[in-house]
């Protein structure tokens, strides 16, 4: 698909999240620590939307079972062996873009 602009960076604060879609694609944008990342809005567990659980620090806290993942790699820490999709984005003339494949 390419790369898809987002939102203005400014208009997601840090410790935020957010959802869209982009691409044809259900996309969580994070700012964590003035990291962003962008993922899928879906969960490995159950394919639950992510968008409605909680953003803590760096965790992402699923609110169907509340699996527990590293928003700064997409790495579960509870449980330890899953992973998110993650979506290279960047920053260009302060506009968020996600690359959607």
């Amino acid at each position: 698909m390419g790369w898809e602009p987002a939102i203005a960076a400014e208009d997601l604060w840090e410790g935020e999240l957010t959802t869209m879609t982009l691409g044809g694609q259900q996309v969580l944008l994070v700012n964590a620590d003035g990291e962003i990342r962008a993922f899928e809005d879906r969960c490995p567990h159950l394919g639950s939307r992510l968008s409605e659980g909680d953003l803590d620090g760096c965790t992402l806290v699923c609110g169907k079972h509340l699996w527990e993942f590293d928003v700064l790699t997409g790495k579960g820490t509870n449980p330890g062996d899953s992973q998110l999709t993650l979506y290279e984005c960047r920053v260009i003339d302060g506009t968020i873009e996600v690359l959607i494949p």
